[in-house]
């Protein structure tokens, strides 16, 4: 029989959890490019947390002492992992600002750790700086609010990814990406037509798949031609390959493909592949475009994921209903802080 603290804490945290769960799921397949999304997938992980510990008996202690300590190993481990994938980065892929984004995150990262440090040991009154304790406070919550901002983006990516999905779609639109010497496809870009292939097999009733992407000023041929060659190798009928070839972003991308679509009679329920990281990001798009899909992320090199997800992060930043609120919660975050050092 269930001992009477499992039950208690069953009972105390389980419906919140259970109703936080059902929050979050509901909110992902009904709206997935809302980020408030990623704050309840956090919010429901926190609470199973909690509910888990109060459903010990004699170990709770132990339990949360090991699991603080696991968190605050791993809250610095991240720091160094960040600015050695930085490195790996720009070794592999040369030097640029996109490819020293997990580097420059790492040492963002560190820079509040060490503050978070400084102001628990005080160091301000051992240096008898005035305030400078204060300051060390506000370095501190800058850091911690902006990564939460980015560990939220980054779990609901990663969350969104393992969604199932039915395989019953009537058009795979694939993302199209630079070419290498003007014609080649990237490894990249492989990646995203072997995973539209793989929908495309998956489904009884056989899609029109859509490579999308226009010809740029250093291309011979458009990124949607050479996504079109290579799926008429792997055996892609060429009858189930409608070419979107205009376009220049991402935006452009799902208009054009939206119309193609809508030009056409029957079915129109659609799926979207591109690389992991990018998939919040197009889902967020296609809501702007009107254009109802599911997102699906064909893989990347594990190098190349941080900095690609922190770019995607930034982008989704920089948009300005994104930008009001993240900047708005900021100031009351950091109110405290700042009404002791102005």
């Amino acid at each position: 029989m269930m001992n009477g603290q499992f039950m208690e804490g069953l009972h105390t945290f389980g419906p919140i959890a259970c109703i936080l769960w059902a929050l979050t799921i509901a909110a992902v397949l009904h709206r997935p490019q809302r980020y408030l999304n990623c704050v309840l997938l956090l919010g429901s992980l926190l609470v199973t947390w909690v509910m888990l510990i109060s459903m010990l008996d004699n170990n709770q202690e132990i339990f949360l002492m090991a699991s603080i300590l696991i968190l605050v190993l791993f809250l610095f481990l991240v720091p160094v992992l960040l600015i050695i994938n930085g490195i790996q980065m720009i070794r592999k892929e040369s030097f640029s600002l996109a490819h020293i984004l997990s580097l420059a995150l790492g040492v963002f990262v560190g820079i509040g750790e060490i503050a978070t440090v400084a102001y628990v040991l005080d160091i301000s009154s051992y240096m008898q700086l005035q305030k400078a304790s204060y300051w060390i406070l506000f370095v501190s919550f800058t850091v911690f609010y902006f990564s939460f901002l980015i560990l939220s983006f980054v779990m609901y990516t990663v969350f969104i990814q393992i969604m199932p999905h039915r395989m019953n779609f009537d058009y795979v639109i694939i993302h199209g990406c630079g070419l290498l010497d003007g014609e080649r496809m990237t490894k990249l870009l492989s990646n995203r037509v072997d995973k539209a292939i793989r929908i495309y097999n998956k489904c009884k009733v056989k899609p029109m798949i859509i490579p999308s992407g226009g010809k740029g000023p250093d291309e011979k041929i458009s990124e949607a031609q050479a996504m079109k060659n290579y799926l008429l190798e792997h055996g892609i009928p060429e009858e189930h390959i409608i070419m979107e070839d205009g376009s220049a972003t991402t935006k452009e991308n799902l208009i054009n493909s939206k119309a193609i679509i809508e030009s056409r009679e029957g079915g129109k329920k659609t799926a979207l592949v591109s690389s992991n990281y990018h998939i919040y990001r197009c889902l967020r798009l296609a809501r702007e475009t009107g254009l109802k899909c599911t997102g699906i992320g064909a893989d990347v090199a594990f190098y190349y994921w941080p900095s690609a997800l922190i770019r995607e992060f930034i982008a989704v930043f920089l948009t300005p209903k994104f930008l009001f609120w993240s900047l708005l919660g900021y100031l009351i975050f950091i109110t405290p802080v700042m009404t002791y050092l102005f």
